[in-house]
């Protein structure tokens, strides 16, 4: 597992979501590596079937949602985003409580 991995799943198992700049902070890397690295993993999320867990990351002001780039990405990849909101509350639901 990446460090990447490791510090969404660390977010996933306490319930808490990050801004991009703040995970882009800690894992000590720029913005574009952080984009690139989510939309990969959001692609290996989709090919498992497994939650998208992309989803844990918020924009600065983005009200506690993710980044558009994350919407167009997930629609790309055959999800209805239709209702931002709850798209990602069914994906964070499902990373917090994977049983």
């Amino acid at each position: 597992m990446s460090e990447l991995e490791d510090r969404l799943a660390a977010l996933a198992v306490t319930g808490q979501t990050i801004t991009y700049g703040a995970l882009a902070r800690d894992l000590g890397w720029r913005m574009g590596q952080l984009t690139a690295a989510l939309e990969a993993l959001m692609e290996q999320d989709a090919r498992t079937g497994a939650p998208l867990r992309a989803s844990l990351c918020e924009a600065r002001l983005g009200n506690g949602l993710p980044a558009r780039g994350f919407f167009d990405t997930a629609a790309a990849l055959g999800f209805d985003v239709s209702d931002p909101a709850a798209f990602v509350a069914e994906q964070r639901r499902r990373l917090s409580d994977p049983g």
